[in-house]
């Protein structure tokens, strides 16, 4: 079985199996479970299970847990998420379901872990050989238990083929964010993170920035619909008053507000979205750079070559042909 992630060609829901282990973190398991929750809101189809060995476990935090599901047969299509422990408990793993770890990961299952979680998949030697990462408080003990595993410290998550492991606590948040991204885009993570009322951060081993969600650290309902607006009609050139009615505010407002919210004008977002969706449009050898301009609502080829040329220093023909020779 491939040790990396491919596309998705299945319709039916992605089942999501959250492995409560005694002693777990409910901060671990809300988390991310809230973010998949609120994405079937907004058109995904994630099955969301807990299950366990037991039907009854108790979390860190004194809380029972009751009714779980028993442990399932995993499918390819499926995706494990593993929620920390209480680090007391992580000398005692005896109850671990290691076998049935392995089997979902052999199968082609994605697997997760939040927090100390990742020493459930070290236990169940799904970690050898890979870089992964916990909670800083346990990140040495990870190291010294499992000398066969890389521990990066201060990253919010790591990705090793189809295996994902978090820092802990509101990081879980971040990597069920940035799995979430992979298969639906960055609108619906937007989204889900303006719901949730949390910061958007991005992993720290990401090699560039989003358009998609730069600029949305901000609540402002009014300017959240304009840049939903903007993103879905990158072909568009809307005027300011057709975005202000999107906007519910009238055009001074808007633009004020805008640039209050986010850091950067209208106009500036809106170039910067175009020139985002230029780019992956450049990948396309038979898009002629007129094709190219009109998919993105520019004027004309001049205007993206002016504004590619102040963006990135080179034209776009001079970006296309490094890209095709890399």
């Amino acid at each position: 079985m491939s040790d990396t992630l491919s596309p998705r060609s299945v319709t039916r829901p992605t089942r999501l199996y959250f492995l409560m282990l005694p002693q777990v973190h409910l901060l671990d398991l809300a988390g991310p479970a809230q973010v998949f929750y609120e994405a079937n809101g907004f058109g995904a189809d994630y099955d969301i299970r807990f299950c366990a060995v037991d039907a009854k476990v108790p979390t860190a935090q004194g809380l029972w847990l009751a009714d779980l599901e028993p442990l399932p047969e995993v499918g390819p299509d499926d995706m494990v998420i593993v929620p920390g422990l209480d680090s007391e408990t992580l000398d005692d793993l005896d109850h671990l379901p290691a076998a049935w770890l392995r089997e979902a990961y052999s199968v082609g299952a994605r697997i997760c872990s939040v927090c100390s979680g990742a020493f459930a998949l070290a236990r169940a030697g799904l970690l050898h050989g890979r870089r992964c990462t916990t909670h800083w408080k346990v990140a040495d003990r990870l190291q010294r238990d499992y000398q066969d595993v890389k521990v990066i410290r201060n990253r919010l998550f790591v990705r090793h083929g189809r295996i994902v492991t978090s820092a802990g606590v509101a990081s879980g948040i971040d990597m069920a964010l940035s799995v979430l991204e992979e298969e639906h885009g960055p609108l619906m993570v937007a989204k889900v993170a303006r719901e949730l009322v949390v910061y958007l951060r991005r992993n720290g081993g990401s090699d560039q920035q989003s358009i998609y969600l730069d600029y949305r650290t901000h609540v402002h309902p009014g300017v959240h619909r304009v840049q939903d607006w903007l993103v879905a009609h990158p072909e568009k050139r809307p005027t300011l008053e057709e975005l202000a009615k999107v906007a519910g505010m009238s055009p001074r407002n808007l633009t004020r507000t805008f640039r209050q919210a986010t850091g950067v004008t209208l106009k500036a977002f809106a170039n910067k979205l175009k020139l985002e969706v230029a780019g992956n449009l450049l990948h396309n050898p038979d898009l002629t750079l007129e094709g190219v301009a009109s998919h993105c609502g520019f004027q004309d080829p001049r205007q993206l070559r002016r504004l590619w040329k102040e963006s990135y220093g080179v034209s776009p023909s001079a970006w296309r042909a490094r890209q095709e020779a890399s």
